[in-house]
């Protein structure tokens, strides 16, 4: 392998198997430790990514599911009874928290909300302005904590596009001065002495910009979602405490 290491980066990962396993033969025990490190990174990355994908899709179908559901019914504290809860909805988290900070400020007054059979009973409930803020209190704490778990592994995807380019860079050099100091010791001045080093080392930028790359565009692509979700997740909240204030404040 001379100068043809780069033809086989045709094909998705951009590294043919034939050459991936030159370049680990060709390396020192540095170099290979940097570039199966590089490997396995990408493979984690993209794991994550698709993972967390595929979380937030499930957690945005849900919470539409369960926004339909609130403000088609009769009620909005009916909505607990006649839903089944769901564990990937950070919206309904927010409501189920509501509703228990709720259960909580009526039960000092004696009142049991699951002993309440219809619309009317419920309606002729009487909230002071203390009362609902203590709701809306842990609604806002309902969508923060939300947000957190949302937010969970993105540091972590974070830090591989920033690190995977500098461990490359890193194993880069590592190369080049191998075959320059090879090529000092042997005393020959031929590009094709270095040729294969050199181009063994520019294959872990190649890898670096590999895991770098993917990680900067999902983590944008995710941290929007998030937000998107976060933000559905506040106006909810909005919602939940101007419907109680609407209908039951004193």
């Amino acid at each position: 392998m001379h100068y043809n290491l780069l033809a086989g980066y045709t094909a998705f990962p951009f590294l043919a198997a034939t050459d991936i396993m030159q370049v680990v033969l060709q390396s020192d025990a540095m170099g290979r430790s940097i570039l199966l490190l590089l490997i396995g990174g990408s493979i984690w990355v993209w794991s994550m990514m698709v993972t967390k994908n595929m979380h937030l899709r499930r957690a945005q179908q849900q919470s539409d599911r369960f926004l339909m559901t609130y403000r088609k019914a009769l009620h909005p504290l009916l909505v607990k009874r006649k839903n089944q809860p769901s564990v990937d909805s950070p919206v309904e988290a927010v409501y189920l928290q509501s509703y228990a900070a709720l259960e909580a400020v009526l039960d000092v007054q004696g009142i049991r909300m699951e002993e309440m059979e219809d619309t009317s009973e419920l309606v002729s409930i009487r909230l002071s302005d203390r009362q609902i803020d203590s709701v809306r209190n842990a609604a806002e704490r309902a969508v923060s904590e939300q947000a957190l778990l949302l937010e969970s592994n993105m540091n972590t995807l974070a830090s591989a596009s920033s690190l995977a380019p500098f461990c490359g860079l890193f194993g880069t050099v590592w190369g080049v001065m191998r075959a320059f100091g090879a090529m000092s010791g042997s005393g020959s001045a031929l590009l094709s002495e270095v040729a294969p080093g050199i181009s063994s080392a520019l294959a872990t930028t190649v890898l670096g910009l590999l895991v770098a790359i993917p990680s900067v565009y999902g983590y944008n692509k995710l941290s929007d979602h998030i937000r998107c979700l976060t933000v559905t997740m506040d106006n909810f909240a909005q919602e939940v405490t101007g419907d109680l204030e609407r209908m039951h404040r004193a």
